[in-house]
């Protein structure tokens, strides 16, 4: 069963996301391959983030130091970012009444709202609230913003705490689009950030539809805090096919998962 590089890695995020922990020995024998490649993959993917070298193998990343800073999450893998962003702009239709939360992905899609009419966005995030303000006043769509009142949070900049979600138990929306820290086929969609978690949580709840904006670094990823189960995600929009070893749950739990294409300019 010899695989290509991408493949490989993806089955090693695989084994991880199902048993925890893998060895190169046991990698190497099952993809048909030298332990020293083994080894190479995972350098690539430890300095991809998505899991921690050990001697002998790997484990799954430990997140007990969190996230990087807003700012600087906004250039990781951006190209990836703008271009599900741009594409999950589909998926709004004129009168919508959509969530939209505070992930930099999210923020890639709040650019993208152009040319749509009647439209209500609830968020939490000040970066996405600020965005849309100025498409309105630019009249890139028409509609109107809602920002959640509440605690600000200066490292997320978002809003968060009792009083939005207060609000939130008031509010129902066609559609919630989640932008999450990874997402797994055997715990679901997690983030890093537990008050921005709950917010995430309960509009999750008030929604009609869910998509979850996420781009290929977070497949197979168990982040600090669960969101939700796989069974309250209706859409996965992704720059990226989804891992072939997820088609037959995605398909029992009746999520479509979008591949978004590359924007060509």
């Amino acid at each position: 069963m010899s695989l290509l590089s991408e493949e490989r890695k993806q089955h090693i995020l695989i084994q991880l996301d199902t048993i925890g922990k893998v060895r190169v020995i046991s990698l190497a024998e099952q993809l048909q391959v030298s332990n020293e490649t083994i080894r190479r993959d995972l350098f690539v993917l430890e300095e991809e983030g998505r899991l921690k070298r050990v001697y002998g193998g790997a484990i799954k990343v430990q997140y007990d130091e969190g996230e990087p800073p807003y700012q600087q999450r906004q250039i990781l893998n951006y190209e990836a970012k703008k271009t599900i962003g741009y594409r999950a702009v589909d998926l709004i239709q004129d009168g919508n009444t959509i969530y939209m939360d505070t992930g930099t992905t999210i923020h890639e899609l709040a650019r993208s709202l152009k040319d749509k009419k009647r439209i209500t966005v609830i968020t939490n995030s000040l970066t996405v609230a600020n965005l849309l303000t100025e498409s309105l006043s630019q009249a890139l769509f028409s509609g109107r913003v809602i920002i959640l009142g509440g605690e600000i949070s200066p490292e997320q900049q978002s809003v968060n705490g009792y009083l939005p979600q207060e609000m939130l138990k008031n509010l129902y929306v066609d559609k919630a689009f989640v932008s999450v820290g990874g997402i797994s086929i055997e715990t679901g969609i997690s983030d890093y950030d537990m008050n921005d978690s709950v917010i995430t949580r309960m509009a999750i709840s008030k929604a009609k539809e869910v998509i979850i904006l996420v781009d290929y670094s977070k497949i197979s990823i168990q982040a600090f805090c669960h969101i939700a189960p796989l069974e309250l995600i209706d859409v996965v929009v992704c720059e990226k096919e989804h891992p072939k070893a997820w088609a037959q749950e995605l398909d029992m739990k009746g999520i479509t998962w979008i591949t978004a294409n590359a924007i060509i300019e």
